[in-house]
């Protein structure tokens, strides 16, 4: 008995050590994503301005998230005066391994960094202190992405009205601080297709928008369903569920959608004063149709025929459910 207490003693000791070995090699020298940030000489001439206003708002949505939502009205539309400035908080009441807060990316709270650790910070999710972000902002997506395109949004957002206002930390729960430094990896960019290569160019849009962060089903860290074939479920303000849309080609997506179908759904909202004032237990979502609404024709109709070549997935989906029902 004692000979076999002793062995299980030194299999524990090994265990042991080499537990702690692991969460000290994470701990001390993840994330590694490479080389040290870039140093980058940024372009701010008003076409420059204009693409990175364009991705910042309407297709990446770096302000839908950094700003204040209105949930009061349908969709969620930034509070007017917050854009930038940060405070959307994901926390335990949206399924979120800790609570994460949007931090201001206004020039008040971005003028430590230089451009190149914000380029770095925006598509590999590493921060200037070498500490990784909560992967609710898509690096891993904005890594793919053409280079020009992040240089553009970083020189609109420094050309932000700087608001004086610092937000909480966000915290991760354990383990999952020690996963969330495991996450970020090297980018691999790409040259963005022109537009005239239109399922190349939609495939690159749908992309930069993260459409696959919402409408691929996620269960308990990883996705879990068929690419862009809904069924991700969110906790609403008052305890509603939303689950998202299926995005294929399917009678369940938008097999039977028209282009023009397609296009008029984002430009519904385009005049923000028309948003529906939500009353409890209406439905809500988070998809930020206001924001949305101001993609370009051209680059929905990019979009729409991207979603076209997906494989069609059946995934029926009940969008809405009432607190009270569940």
């Amino acid at each position: 008995m004692n000979r076999y207490l002793k062995y299980g003693l030194i299999i524990f000791s090994f265990l042991f050590v080499f537990i702690i070995g692991a969460i000290v090699y994470i701990q001390m020298v993840l994330p590694d994503v490479g080389n040290p940030p870039e140093s980058i000489k940024l372009t701010n001439s008003s076409e420059t301005l204009k693409r990175g206003k364009y991705l910042a708002n309407h297709v990446m949505l770096c302000i839908d998230c950094h700003s204040k939502r209105d949930f009061s009205l349908y969709s969620g539309p930034p509070v007017p005066g917050t854009e930038g400035a940060g405070g959307e908080i994901f926390d335990h009441d949206l399924g979120f391994p800790g609570r994460f807060i949007s931090p201001n990316i206004t020039p008040f709270n971005l003028k430590s960094y230089s451009d190149g650790e914000l380029f770095r910070l925006i598509t590999t999710g590493v921060k200037k202190d070498g500490n990784p972000i909560f992967p609710i902002m898509p690096y891993a997506n904005y890594g793919k992405m053409d280079k020009e395109d992040i240089l553009a949004v970083i020189a609109y957002i420094r050309s932000l009205q700087a608001i004086d206002k610092i937000q909480p930390a966000s915290e991760a729960d354990f383990p999952f601080s020690l996963i969330m430094r495991t996450i970020p990896q090297k980018a691999e960019f790409s040259t963005k297709p022109p537009a005239s290569d239109v399922i190349a160019y939609g495939k690159y849009l749908v992309n930069a928008a993260a459409c696959n962060d919402c409408h691929t089903q996620f269960e308990n860290g990883e996705f879990t369903g068929e690419y862009l074939a809904g069924g991700r479920v969110f906790t609403m303000p008052g305890g509603n569920l939303l689950t998202s849309s299926n995005l294929t080609p399917h009678p369940t997506g938008l097999g039977n959608w028209s282009k023009e179908q397609f296009i008029e759904r984002f430009k519904q909202y385009k005049d923000r004063s028309k948003l529906k004032k939500v009353q409890a237990g209406e439905p809500q979502t988070i998809m930020p149709w206001s924001m949305y609404a101001d993609i370009t024709t051209e680059d929905l109709e990019a979009i729409y025929s991207y979603l076209q070549t997906l494989k069609p997935v059946e995934n029926a989906v009940v969008r809405f459910k009432q607190a009270e029902s569940l």
